[in-house]
């Protein structure tokens, strides 16, 4: 979703909040109008606070999280891993086969 939408989004909730609460709140038409606005300048500069803080973060989270190095070095372990699975699988059928044949030649 585009940052914009949330902008939107949080500038027309905090308008109705500040309705609902201007009109519990204040008989005067001039104070209404004041706490109404009040609020939803609040929304809308916390919604960009917000999104500023978010946005640089994720910035920040591409820059140091190098996907294509991560999965280079990723693989290189796997087939580093694989080798050495096969070098023991080696040594362990040879160190059963030299069982077997002390067993059979018993």
């Amino acid at each position: 979703m585009r940052s914009e939408n949330y902008v939107a989004f949080f500038t027309v909730c905090g308008f109705f909040i500040g309705m609902i609460f201007s009109m519990v709140k204040y008989d005067d038409a001039l104070d209404f109008l004041l706490a109404t606005f009040t609020i939803t300048l609040f929304f809308y500069l916390f919604i960009h606070v917000v999104l500023i803080f978010f946005l640089s973060a994720k910035e920040v989270e591409d820059n140091l999280f190098d996907t294509k190095d991560y999965e280079s070095s990723s693989n290189g372990q796997i087939a580093e891993i694989k080798e050495r699975e096969d070098k023991i699988t080696a040594l362990l059928k040879s160190i059963h086969g030299t069982k077997n044949k002390d067993i059979e030649g018993v």
